[in-house]
Parts: C-alpha cells; structure tokens; sequence
C-alpha cells in the first residue's frame, strides 16, 4: 500500500528553520521529523512512499539521493571519482521506496494528493495520506483493520490536542483554585494518518485543500474517525521543536521500529 506524504508547505511559523529547507526537513533528534514519520510506517511494513514535494523540493531530493555519502564514510579517489563506501560496520539500512513528485510551489495539499494519483497503481485498492510533520505511537495496523471493518472511502485519525494557553479553574465565588498548563482538548482533530479506498481521488479537485474532500465525505456517511488516545506531536512552532527533541532524548514515545 502505497504512502502520500504531504511535504510540499512553507512552513512560515517555523521560519527561522524553514527559510533554508521544507518542514519536513526540520531536525528531530539529528534526523528529518520526515524520517521519523517514513519510520513508522515502514516498521510495520509499509516502505513504499510517494512524497508530494513543493516549496524546496531539492532539498528533500537532495538528502535522500546523498544518504548514502552523508551516512557512511567513504574513500574518493579525485582523479576518476570513483567512490569505495566503507559500509561494513554500519548497523541500520532503510529500507524506503521513494517516489519523488514535484506538485508545484503553490499547490494546496488536495491538489498535491491529486497530482499523486498516477504513481497509486490502478491495482491497489487501498492508499494513505499523512502529513510531513506530525508523528504518533499509532499502530497503523490498527488504522487500517478500523478502516476496512468500517468498509467506507475513509478513515482519519483523530487526536485530542494541547491547548495553546494554560487555563485557569475557578470556584463559584471566582475564586482560582488551580492553573493547568496546556490542558488536552476534548474535541477530536485531524491528526493525519489517514486511509482511503483509491476512489477517494474522485473527490479531489485542483485549486483545493484535502478538506473539501474530507467534507463532501462527510455528507455522504463515507467518513471515519479512528481513535488515538496515544502520543501525537507536530513541529508547527519552534517551541514545538524544541518538545519534540527533548522526548527523543528520553522518551520518544512515536519511537515504534527497534
């Protein structure tokens, strides 16, 4: 089952990072948090990605096709460049199957999934969609066996987030009895992690985001909400960032591969 991974944003909260490369880029624990996404999948056998590229799309190019040199060391000899890649103690090889797709700087992630269709085989029943820049310790197992038991056009994933402010508990005298620093949300939202059966492209149109989609969806009962109650985090703010390679020093509870 083949992966879209939406990677294509500017990232303009992030701007600091992403003034030089895509979100997707940005470092978590010395790796791309899109690594860290790639990982999750394939550690439950889904290595086959389509990654809907945008605003720096070399950059993402670049560090995958260069892995190899940038990871190992290696001996050059200048005079006819031939390259002898000193491999045998590495300990760890990705096993990624990557398709590169250039859908436009300006293209809304409806129009980016859209532009994906072609490299979905015709065959393949079945697809994901994600975001390049949220990771969770979600069992996708799990999501698409919910999927398919549900038997509709799709499945999101669905989290309760942080709040972005502290909130303040107060008696019936307005008496505050208790601060709570970023309480979780009791609403759901859309954490990614998405499923769909391939007619799902029907419902795409150029010049969109994916959420019409999600909508027109909706009003036709075709949509469902898988329930994670796990850990779920994103880098839509440095501070965020900066969250995130904390726990990778200690628990980086999305960790699921060995």
């Amino acid at each position: 089952m083949k992966v879209i991974i939406l990677c294509g944003g500017q990232g303009t909260r992030l701007k600091e990072e992403t003034e030089y490369k895509p979100k997707p880029m940005v470092y978590v624990g010395g790796k791309p948090i899109l690594w860290h996404i790639m990982k999750i999948y394939a550690s439950y056998g889904f290595n086959e990605f389509v990654l809907a590229l945008g605003y720096k799309a070399d950059y993402i190019k670049n560090f995958f096709l260069n892995q190899k040199a940038l990871t190992n060391d290696f001996t050059l000899d200048t005079s006819t460049f031939k390259v002898n890649y000193h491999m045998e103690n590495r300990e760890e090889f990705d096993e990624f199957k990557i398709t590169f797709v250039d859908t436009g700087l300006e293209a809304l992630p409806g129009e980016r999934i859209l532009k994906c269709k072609k490299y979905v085989p015709k065959e393949d029943e079945y697809f994901m969609v994600t975001y390049g820049d949220g990771v969770a310790d979600i069992d996708i197992k799990k999501l698409i066996s919910f999927h398919k038991n549900k038997d509709l056009i799709g499945a999101i994933t669905g989290i309760h987030p942080k709040m972005k402010f502290g909130s303040v508990k107060i008696d019936k005298k307005d008496r505050v009895q208790e601060f709570s620093e970023k309480p979780i949300m009791d609403d759901w939202v859309n954490g990614g992690f998405m499923v769909f059966k391939r007619e799902f492209f029907n419902y795409l149109k150029f010049g969109e985001t994916e959420h019409p989609a999600l909508k027109r969806l909706v009003k036709l009962n075709e949509l469902a909400l898988y329930k994670h109650k796990g850990y779920w985090g994103c880098v839509d703010t440095n501070k965020e960032l900066d969250e995130l390679n904390n726990l990778w020093k200690n628990t980086p509870y999305w960790k699921v591969w060995k």
